[in-house]
């Protein structure tokens, strides 16, 4: 059975993308695979950045609006990774996998 898969992008317009595969191990997959890796590890660096940032109490404007900014992206990749292994999973269990 072919599912629909939620990319860990957009379209320039910033539209979601979608793949369509019964296949977990195609090139597209597993590319989505490794930018859903590096996102989230990305999303670490960004949260201890922003935890270091708010420990600061001589953190000025600048540095904490960068570290929201970047916590904001960083939060909005993971809801994405979520939303996308979470339609995965209920897909396994309706299958009976």
């Amino acid at each position: 059975m072919t599912t629909l898969r939620l990319l860990p992008w957009t379209t320039p317009e910033g539209n979601p993308c979608y793949l369509s595969t019964d296949n977990d191990e195609s090139r597209l997959s597993l590319l989505a695979d490794d930018v859903e890796e590096a996102q989230l590890r990305s999303g670490e660096q960004v949260l201890a950045g922003a935890k270091a940032v708010l420990a600061d109490a001589k953190a000025g404007e600048r540095a904490v609006r960068f570290a929201l900014t970047r916590a904001a992206e960083s939060l909005g990749d993971v809801l994405r990774i979520a939303a996308s292994r979470g339609a995965r999973i209920q897909m396994t269990d309706c299958r009976g996998e």
